[in-house]
């Protein structure tokens, strides 16, 4: 009997005892929740670079930098001497959400639109609200950095717009005058993260972001002056003062000289590449097509005799235009009744030889007599050709020497091809052709210089990936390089498409890439790569053959819409 009351005992006090610790755990980890949230950071901000006033400068006193975390286990209420801070001077609060406990490998940003953090934002605004300074409050920065140091990294541009103008909304409930950061590091792509002029009162990019220190997909600058240009640029089409943050980089590494010579350069290009035409707050209304043209890249000749062909095209370069090959090609499609794409690509001489620094050599004026030539041959006719001038210059390899390079001097070499000697005849259509990658529209020239923006439709996303079935589907490709010209007011040629595979998998990608045009009004014509792709461009893997079968194009060709 007693060692029965005794285990009872036991037990009891056992059971009280792990409740105790645990609830003095559960506190302990709660005060330092409490304790940590608001954290007084090392970022600064360096300066301020707004295009409607160049001449403004950030005040004498420093703006001091907090980072709040917000995590969904527990509400904070911990000021620190922050409350100090809003009565003495301007302050920058960067709002960090991150998913914790059961939950942690949900989707941030869709827990945000769930309501997940009102509380917590709620807090925050209220708390700021009544400030004798400004409040700034930048969230969930570097959203367009493609790694995950931070866990609203890798999403859609969908989901961060969408849970930026939620957030942005619930603070301006309870803070009127609270002005909002939207926050991108400046990475190639951080326009397709935009949510609006709306919900944003200022934009900031960050010199030194660590979530660039942790990805390779893009050179990085190692020149601070060379990163404060190319971020800068980046952020063209957006109309709002710009925070210039040092991640890790201070005021003794910062000078001012160098957002003074980008002020200068915005006033030189202020007509063209800087024009307040770019600006935009929203996707532009593109044109709407009448007919489909529907086109063929067949150096084999085994689809251009199709009916419902009626596009050719045509690749060349220097030494073809020297030589008179090119103008032999273009006379037999010509006969052949049919509208030519000619993709100029300019580096191969008439002895072969690349130049490595076409831009420069073009801008120089080397190459002003292949372009006249060029025009007078492509101009002689009064049939239609969609002129395609230094394409995928955005993609960051060296396959091309315009790839890779400054996207100011990209442009200027452009604009001064297209408008040579008043440019080509009025049969020729300019064509701007990007792969329509990230970073696209760092490269746009310009609507005078463009009647249609080309991009390129291939269903390997990667080149180590050489199973036919993982190809990605035409009408996922096509959404995400749409979505990245949004900003752009002209029409859609695609001068690229292909597949690889069986036929079956073939006619059944090019069923969902018919229906994908189809649906898509704003596409005004196709263009197949009916080849395999350059061996060169493919290292040791082998290159994909595009190729398809005349029943192939035949059975596309009857599922279009014309």
């Amino acid at each position: 009997m007693k060692n029965s009351y005794l285990k009872k005992y036991l037990s009891i006090s056992l059971g009280i005892l792990f409740f105790i610790i645990s609830l003095f755990g559960i506190k302990f980890l709660f005060k330092e929740y409490l304790l940590n949230n608001y954290i007084q950071t090392n970022e600064q901000v360096l300066g301020i670079f707004d295009r409607n006033d160049l001449n403004r400068t950030l005040s004498a006193k420093p703006i001091i930098c907090y980072t709040a975390i917000f995590k969904n286990t527990a509400l904070w209420s911990s000021r620190g001497n922050i409350e100090t801070a809003l009565t003495n001077q301007d302050i920058l609060i960067t709002v960090e959400t991150w998913l914790k406990g059961i939950d942690y490998k949900n989707n941030v940003l869709k827990e945000v639109l769930n309501g997940h953090f009102d509380k917590q934002i709620k807090e925050l605004a209220v708390l700021v609200a009544n400030g004798h300074h400004q409040v700034f409050i930048r969230w969930n920065p570097d959203m367009e950095v493609p790694t995950d140091v931070y866990p609203w990294q890798f999403k859609s541009p969908e989901d961060y717009i969408n849970s930026f103008r939620y957030f942005s909304k619930k603070i301006k409930m309870y803070a009127p005058n609270v002005q909002i950061i939207w926050g991108p590091s400046g990475y190639p792509g951080d326009t397709e993260y935009w949510p609006g002029n709306k919900t944003v009162d200022y934009v900031s990019i960050t010199l030194g972001s660590r979530s660039e220190l942790t990805t390779y997909f893009y050179p990085q600058d190692r020149a601070i002056s060379d990163m404060l240009k190319h971020k800068l640029h980046r952020l063209r089409f957006i109309d709002k003062p710009i925070l210039i943050m040092g991640g890790g980089i201070g005021e003794t590494r910062f000078f001012d000289s160098w957002l003074n010579y980008q002020k200068s350069c915005f006033s030189q290009y202020r007509n063209t590449i800087y024009n307040k035409s770019n600006y935009t707050d929203s996707a532009h209304i593109k044109p709407v097509r009448t007919s489909l043209k529907i086109g063929v890249f067949d150096p084999n000749k085994r689809l251009i005799n199709q009916r419902g062909i009626n596009v050719e095209h045509l690749f060349t370069d220097w030494g073809e235009v020297e030589r008179g090959d090119f103008e032999q090609k273009f006379s037999e499609v010509i006969n052949r009744h049919h509208e030519v794409i000619v993709t100029m690509e300019p580096w191969r001489d008439i002895n072969g030889k690349s130049d490595t620094v076409v831009l420069e050599s073009i801008l120089k004026g080397r190459y002003d007599q292949q372009i006249k030539k060029l025009f007078s041959i492509i101009s002689s006719t009064k049939t239609m050709v969609y002129l395609r001038w230094m394409h995928e210059m955005e993609i960051p390899i060296h396959r091309y020497p315009w790839q890779s390079q400054d996207p100011v001097t990209y442009i200027n070499a452009f604009r001064y091809f297209m408008q040579l000697d008043g440019g080509p005849g009025g049969n020729v259509k300019k064509v701007w052709g990007p792969a329509g990658d990230r970073g696209s529209v760092d490269f746009w020239p310009g609507s005078d210089v463009v009647d249609f923006v080309s991009v390129a439709i291939y269903g390997l996303p990667d080149k180590n990936i050489t199973d036919p079935e993982k190809q990605e589907a035409f009408s996922t490709i096509f959404n995400r390089k749409y979505f990245r010209m949004r900003f752009l007011d002209k029409p859609l040629f695609i001068t690229e498409f292909g597949v690889k595979g069986s036929e079956a998998f073939q006619d059944q990608w090019l069923a969902d890439a018919a229906k994908t045009i189809n649906t898509n009004p704003h596409i005004f014509g196709i263009c197949y790569f009916n080849l395999y792709d350059n061996p060169k461009a493919w290292g040791n893997i082998k290159a994909p053959d595009w190729s398809i079968t005349p029943r192939s194009m035949i059975k596309f060709s009857n599922l279009l819409k014309k």
